[in-house]
């Protein structure tokens, strides 16, 4: 309750700040004195850029929640967030119970705009679906499965097919007429869920703004055709890497929808849960000491929202190395202006490039149609 109440008493502040922006721009909110497009907040830094992309020549106004490096799981908004909120058209969220707080924030907001859930026809994974360790990491993915060719993502805006069926994974979810509690909400992670997600928002800001819904659909279908050729330099230069050797050990279970796409071996995490608001006992860092020992995990990827004391402190007893600082690994957000995790499709090619460094390989040249957002 106590983050609920905080939220009361910003909704309470929106008023002054609503005095401030009127006497500066003659009663007009931010997104009228500023563009003639609709008004648009999304809540992570990765809907962010998709919504960039996608809204790209529409003059929408985009603006961010979530900042550059910021983790989503301790988020508490401001009232300056609460403003945009109310002045907002469209709120674009990432969904699967990823922002438990966004309910009540936007109530506080007084936000009467639309809505759009980005994970709309994803197939979500429950916690048990995560694979740690060898035994546990038998995705049997036969050579249809990974099949990434000219039909593998038709992006088409009412079917959102990229072959998830309920044999990829064994799960139906029906669209999510199901209770979120106990998933892993990670989805962007993987590069075929991250176009389903691109779909999902030019579906939903040509519905809030149909005089641009053309633009929005040829924006997202020219960025899906960048995601696959994304999609297609990961999997040729992790395949390049022995299944038995690609062991992976981070912060939080924050990849799990990536580790499953590419046949990635989750050994653990320093924090055994996806929120990284979770604290670990002196038990299960032994654990994951003897797990790192056990499988010879030749290095432990901090994340660049996190501290990595911890991985520091378990790398002097396993010998592992640690990715951290400029190396560590985009998860939760992406990077500031000027770094690799910049963008979406920057923070993807960065991860992959350290990735297959610490298993002893050296990635290929991005492909040029990527070379803009790297």
């Amino acid at each position: 309750m106590r983050k609920f109440s905080n939220l009361l008493g910003m909704a309470g502040a929106i008023g002054a700040v609503s005095l401030a922006l009127a006497g500066c721009a003659s009663g007009e909110s931010p997104a009228a004195n500023n563009s003639d497009g609709i008004s648009v907040v999304t809540t992570t830094t990765q809907l962010d850029d998709f919504a960039r992309e996608v809204s790209d020549g529409t003059g929408a106004q985009v603006t961010t929640l979530l900042k550059p490096g910021q983790s989503v799981h301790g988020f508490e908004p401001t009232a300056a967030d609460l403003e945009a909120l109310r002045n907002a058209d469209v709120v674009i969220y990432n969904g699967v119970d990823l922002e438990p707080w966004l309910d009540d924030t936007l109530d506080a907001a007084e936000f009467k705009g639309a809505r759009i859930d980005a994970s709309v026809g994803i197939d979500v994974h429950e916690d048990d679906d995560v694979h740690e360790d060898d035994d546990a990491h038998d995705h049997d993915h036969d050579d249809d499965a990974h099949d990434h060719d000219d039909d593998a993502h038709e992006h088409d805006d009412d079917a959102h097919d990229h072959d998830h069926d309920d044999d990829d994974h064994g799960h139906d979810h029906g669209g999510h007429d199901h209770d979120h509690g106990g998933v892993n909400p990670h989805i962007w992670t993987s590069p075929s869920n991250a176009e389903d997600m691109v779909d999902n928002v030019a579906k939903g800001l040509a519905d809030a703004d149909p005089d641009n819904a053309a633009t929005y659909k040829k924006n997202a279908e020219a960025y899906n055709e960048k995601l696959d050729d994304l999609d297609e330099w990961i999997e040729k230069n992790i395949d390049q890497i022995p299944e038995d050797k690609r062991l992976l050990v981070t912060n939080h279970d924050a990849l799990h929808y990536f580790n499953d796409e590419y046949d990635v071996t989750f050994v653990g995490s320093i924090i055994p849960s996806w929120d990284d608001n979770a604290e670990p006992s002196a038990a299960e860092l032994d654990e994951l000491i003897a797990k790192i020992k056990e499988h010879k995990v030749p290095a432990i990827f901090a994340e660049q929202q996190l501290s990595p004391d911890t991985a520091k402190a378990i790398a002097n007893e396993t010998g592992a190395k640690v990715y951290s600082g400029e190396d560590g690994l985009y998860t939760d957000a992406l990077g500031p202006e000027g770094s690799d995790g910049e963008t979406y499709i920057g923070s993807q090619i960065h991860n992959v490039t350290q990735l297959v460094d610490s298993w002893g390989g050296k990635v290929s040249e991005v492909p040029s149609s990527l070379k803009d957002d790297k």
